[in-house]
């Protein structure tokens, strides 16, 4: 059996994750969007608001790592409305026959 090795992240990357949920994304969209997990995610976010944030080094994030992460998030946001646009469509289409 592997042994699993835990996953570290930088402060920078654990505050960019924050902000999108902060700037209105949901939880689930945002860590499925980021590559983690949602419980992760939501610690993160209580320990943001409580000022109690830590993260691995003072490591900055690349703009060009940045804007994958919000191109991911939003990406993610568009999937989902197409998929709601898609199944609301069906549905209408359905009942007027």
């Amino acid at each position: 059996m592997e042994k699993l090795t835990r996953r570290r992240y930088t402060l920078a990357y654990k505050q960019e994750a924050v902000w999108l949920v902060v700037s209105g994304q949901r939880v689930r969209a945002a860590a499925k969007a980021l590559g983690i997990v949602e419980q992760t995610l939501a610690n993160w976010v209580k320990a943001d608001k409580a000022g109690q944030l830590r993260g691995l080094g003072s490591e900055q994030l690349s703009a060009e790592r940045m804007e994958n992460i919000r191109l991911r998030a939003e990406l993610a946001r568009v999937t989902m409305e197409r998929d709601i646009l898609g199944k609301a469509t069906a549905y209408f289409a359905k009942v007027q026959r």
